[in-house]
């Protein structure tokens, strides 16, 4: 398992807020999304899959941020027609998950495989709205940026709205579900440095 891999496992555990639901949210809703609702039980069932996928526990704040950064980005890519198609989902599954023993117990368990798909299906698409072609796209490091940025501005019209047992979403993340550090970095944010190293390694002359 990659050094970024475990990391997703390990982020760094937060006390969460006094339970109840945010306006825009009901009894067993974690988060809704436009018109997309992440139900408490789907972030229960998928930070289960990862977890045991991973081999170490993958937090319930972490997984809904995910999934909410998950539907944001679809909707916002649906919006303005961008394409994912299925073998670059797969080539960005394997930068995501590189030791082939950990990809086999992702792609082993259908709600971690579906996981795992959906993370790099939204790796590709943020670059691609930035006006990249995909992870192996040479300036996949400015497309990255430029396409956080049209997310960003775009998701202002998009409502999100976390119940306050997990969290309050801010700056496109659950607040302390994701920190700047490689430590607590998100699958989204490691699938695409993954990305970028691997354009780098490509690039570098060979000794």
């Amino acid at each position: 398992m990659s050094r970024a891999l475990k990391a997703l496992g390990v982020a760094a555990a937060t006390v969460l807020l006094a339970s109840g639901c945010a306006a825009g949210t009901h009894p067993g809703a974690a988060a809704v999304v436009g018109d997309t609702e992440i139900s408490v039980g789907d972030v229960d069932k998928v930070s289960r899959a990862v977890s045991g996928a991973l081999g170490q526990p993958f937090e319930t704040k972490v997984t809904l941020s995910e999934l909410v950064n998950n539907a944001l980005v679809r909707q916002v890519r649906d919006q303005r027609s961008v394409n994912v198609s299925d073998a670059e989902i797969a080539a960005a599954m394997k930068l995501v998950v590189r030791d082939p023993a950990a990809y086999q117990k992702f792609e082993a368990d259908p709600v971690a495989k579906e996981f795992l798909s959906n993370v790099a299906s939204t790796a590709v698409a943020t670059i691609k709205l930035g006006g990249g072609t995909g992870v192996t796209d040479p300036q996949v490091q400015a497309a990255q940026k430029a396409g956080l940025t049209v997310v960003k501005d775009a998701s202002k019209n998009i409502t999100v709205d976390i119940s306050p047992r997990f969290g309050k979403w801010t700056d496109g993340a659950i607040d302390g579900a994701v920190s700047g550090s490689l430590s607590d970095e998100s699958a989204q944010a490691k699938a695409k440095r993954e990305a970028a190293e691997a354009q780098q390694q490509q690039q570098q002359p060979q000794g």
